[in-house]
């Protein structure tokens, strides 16, 4: 068993594990030397996005949806549950589906750990502070949901699987971690899913112009997704329940994400601005004090430098397609 220790060698489950910070992840456990069971139902997630781990020992891809089972035999070491649709456009486009992962999926999992005495890593959200009116926002704070707004299908199905991790912990003794994840990006984020930074990139390689929603004054905290992975990782070996904020605290406006980008790719294209969508946060930027403190851990990878290897990859991309 884990349980807040690095064994040499692990067998961990990864579900969601073919999407954008799924496959990073696989590929971080499979190079340090652990097996690693992949569990996707390629509903966002892809194949393409696994292909460095194409025929790697130790690294098995079952296509399943969580929310229905479970297919793993053997032991079982550790298990990240990153099941679930992340973007906004593909959350609203699966509303159930977003449910049912935050939901049925997150109790077969916790059943998954509880049979195999496993330590569970649950992947949860920035979102469930919702627009928040304590700013940085710490673990404490309690959030600013709208639980019927157009966004809740996403926000309150992470809510609900933190209160049911937290449940099986306390009636059935499984260990568990709770991450909460602030925006996240790097190469793989999908060109079409409606992510800031996804958007900016191929909108501006591709000479469209930048869709800023609002007036750009709204703030992100992006962290890239080689930072997120040690951050999950640090938690996976830490005695550690959480929820822990794992997030980059280097708070930028979406406007000055825009110019960022401009600059980067060298593109000419202008700046539209457009409606801010139903709910969608005024300001979000972490407190990662409790992450520093009990996982020796935060972000280091600048800005500047983690847009700079997105750009190239996704200049890459649409330059083969």
């Amino acid at each position: 068993m884990l349980a807040g220790r690095r064994l040499l060698m692990a067998r961990v489950v990864v579900a969601g594990g073919a999407g954008f910070l799924g496959s990073h992840l696989c590929e971080r456990l499979v190079g340090r030397g652990d097996e690693v069971v992949c569990l996707d139902d390629l509903s966002t997630g892809t194949e393409e996005n696994l292909s460095e781990l194409s025929g790697a020992a130790g690294f098995t891809l079952v296509v399943a949806d969580v929310s229905e089972q479970v297919p793993v035999e053997g032991p079982v070491d550790a298990v990240f549950h990153l099941a679930s649709p992340a973007s906004p456009v593909a959350y609203l486009a699966r509303p159930m589906e977003t449910l049912a992962a935050g939901s049925e999926g997150t109790r077969r999992l916790l059943e998954l750990a509880a049979r195999r005495g496993a330590r569970l890593v649950l992947a949860s959200t920035s979102e469930v502070y919702g627009d928040p009116e304590v700013h940085p926002q710490p673990e404490g704070y309690r959030g600013n949901v709208d639980p019927v707004g157009p966004r809740s299908v996403y926000d309150e199905a992470k809510r609900f699987a933190e209160a049911l991790t937290m449940a099986a912990h306390r009636a059935l003794g499984v260990d568990v971690g709770i991450a909460r994840i602030f925006n996240t990006y790097g190469p793989r984020l999908a060109p079409g899913d409606g992510r800031v930074v996804s958007n900016f990139c191929v909108q501006a390689l591709s000479g469209q112009p930048l869709t800023v929603h609002g007036d750009g004054t709204q703030t992100r905290s992006f962290c890239y997704v080689d930072d997120q992975v040690d951050g999950l990782l640090a938690l996976l070996g830490a005695p550690v329940t959480g929820p822990v904020n794992i997030g980059n605290p280097d708070e930028r406006s979406v406007g000055e994400l825009a110019e960022t980008v401009l600059s980067l790719t060298g593109s000419c294209s202008t700046v539209e601005h457009g409606p801010l969508p139903v709910d969608d946060p005024r300001r979000r930027c972490p407190d990662i004090s409790l992450a520093r403190r009990v996982l020796g851990w935060e972000p280091t990878v600048p800005l500047d430098e983690g847009l700079a290897r997105t750009v190239s990859w996704f200049r890459e991309r649409l330059g083969a397609a």
